[in-house]
Parts: structure tokens; C-alpha cells; sequence
């Protein structure tokens, strides 16, 4: 199978895309990329792309399954706009061109919490692109839910402080659907799940992954 990532140099992505160098299923991975990510292999095809023109690239969104890691935080986006914009409009131009291309399958990473109804704007941010990506209708859309992804080399305080405290109160017994979960896993079902071609709409939450 041919795979095309975006998002790939986040956290989740970056294993995500070793994985699937590492799995005989998949022949060639594609990753379109921002800027130069160090990273060398006989499957490996990098594309460093501009998602502002993606009018340019977008005859390259061709394969069998595309991944979606993609994603922002507030504070590198600068502002609510423009996280939503990239979060929003770069994915969807991505899966609207995969759809149109041919591309069958569709595993969005999303977030748990995510509903379109939502009061909190990151969450309701997530629900938005989860309800377009279904409206897309590809023959298999998997979307995945995670809590709080463990990274275990981290450097933001903020993440490493949460999940110390989510692993004590799950100690005490509270919050376990909030229970951190290594992003290791995550990308490992992400893999998995592409592989499943069974025409069908599934969403994993956290406890599910």
C-alpha cells in the first residue's frame, strides 16, 4: 500500500511514520512536510510543500490511505483564527483533494472531547473537522480520539504537569476515561486500522485505542 502523512513531523506523526516504514503492508511513504525533517528510507518520499498553495501540489495526493496528525496549539498559532485555520482548512484541502484523487481511506487524529457543539473552542474545533471529514464519505474513515498523549521526552511543563496529576487522581480512581495514553499506541492503531478496508465510519475514544 501507498500511504500519504501529513502532520508528520509532529510528535505523533514522527512515529507514526517510522512505523510504517518498518511495515512490510506498506511499499511507499509519502509525507509533505513544511520544512526539512532529517529522516532517510528506501519507502520514504518527502514533499516539502507550502499549505498556503496547495493548488501547486495537489496531483501528489495520490495513494491508498492518508493519515492525518496534523495539528496546532493556540500559542504557536498566535490566535484563535489562525488556529482554526490551520487546523481546519489545511486538513480539509488535504482530504477534499484525497477524495477527489481516488484515495479510499481516511485516519484522522483527532482528540477526546472533540463535538462540533461544543463551548470549548479547541474541542469544538476538532468536532468541526471530524463532521467534514465524514461528510467527505470516503469507503473507510477511522478517527481517533486520544487523551492526553504521553511524550516522554516533552518540554512543555504544562503537558508534563496534566499528566502527573491525571495518573494520580486515576490512582484515586477518577478520571479514567482521561487516562494518559503513550502516543506510541496511538499511532500504532492509527497503522493498524488502515489496514481494515471494511466500508465503515468508526471513531476510537481513548479507551478504545
Amino acid at each position: 500500500m501507498k500511504a500519504l502523512v501529513i502532520g508528520a513531523t509532529g510528535a505523533t506523526g514522527k512515529v507514526l511514520v517510522r512505523q510504517l516504514l518498518c511495515d512490510d503492508d506498506f511499499n511507499e511513504v509519502v509525507i509533505f512536510i513544511r520544512k526539512k525533517w532529517d529522516i532517510q528510507h528506501p519507502k520514504l518520499v518527502t514533499h516539502l510543500i507550502d499549505f498556503e498553495e496547495i493548488d501547486e501540489w495537489k496531483y501528489l495526493i495520490q495513494g491508498d490511505v492518508a493519515f492525518s496528525c496534523f495539528g496546532t496549539t493556540l500559542k504557536q498559532a498566535g490566535s484563535k483564527q489562525q488556529q482554526w485555520h490551520i487546523d481546519y482548512d489545511y486538513v480539509m484541502q488535504f482530504a477534499q483533494y484525497a477524495k477527489s484523487n481516488g484515495i479510499q481511506n481516511f485516519i484522522l487524529l483527532s482528540s477526546k472531547g472533540a463535538s462540533e457543539k461544543s463551548k470549548i473552542f479547541y474541542s469544538k474545533l476538532k468536532g468541526t473537522i471530524e463532521h467534514s471529514i465524514y461528510n467527505l464519505r470516503f469507503e473507510n474513515t477511522i478517527i481517533l480520539r486520544p487523551s492526553l498523549l504521553l511524550r516522554p521526552d516533552t518540554d512543555r511543563k504544562g503537558e508534563r504537569v496534566s499528566a502527573s496529576l491525571l495518573k494520580f487522581f486515576n490512582s484515586l480512581g477518577f478520571f479514567k476515561s482521561y487516562k494518559p495514553i503513550e502516543l506510541v499506541k496511538v499511532a500504532n492503531r492509527m497503522r493498524l486500522e488502515s489496514k481494515n478496508h471494511f466500508c465503515r465510519r468508526l471513531i476510537l475514544e481513548s479507551n478504545e485505542i
